[in-house]
């Protein structure tokens, strides 16, 4: 499996931007996918993350309200849409999908807070820049 994040660029505060994630290869063998950033000197940090376990998707606080997670299965993507882009919100935006599991699942919540090494394919990542 590949994952191609996209769409990053640079913007004003108040201003929108939409990150994309393709899928590629083996797609069948990808279950819940997220979003991540990292800022610079920060560590990377979960911002969404869906569950196949309650089938919901996870929100950090910080984001509520102005991101939201889609699908296109057609085209094998999963997009971030970002709105009210504050200058805290600069950072390398990466997508990562792991495999089913046959076992232990976990919410959107674990994913996001303490579960990125559950996470088996990641995106290179996608660099967003807000200006105030």
């Amino acid at each position: 499996v590949q994952l191609q994040a996209s769409g990053g660029g640079s913007v004003q505060a108040g201003g929108s931007l939409t990150l994309s994630c393709a899928a590629s290869g083996s797609i069948f063998n990808i279950n819940n996918m997220g979003w991540y950033r990292q800022a610079p000197g920060k560590e990377r940090e979960g911002v969404s993350c869906d569950s196949s376990a309650d089938d919901s998707t996870y929100y950090r606080d910080s984001v509520k309200g102005r991101f939201t997670v889609s699908r296109d299965s057609a085209k094998n993507t999963v997009y971030l849409q970002m709105n009210s882009l504050q200058a805290a919100d600069t950072a390398v935006y990466y997508c990562a999908a792991d495999r089913p599991r046959s076992t232990t699942t976990y919410t959107g919540n674990y994913y996001c807070e303490v579960g990125q090494l559950l996470y088996d394919y990641w995106g290179q990542g996608t660099l967003v820049t807000v200006s105030s």
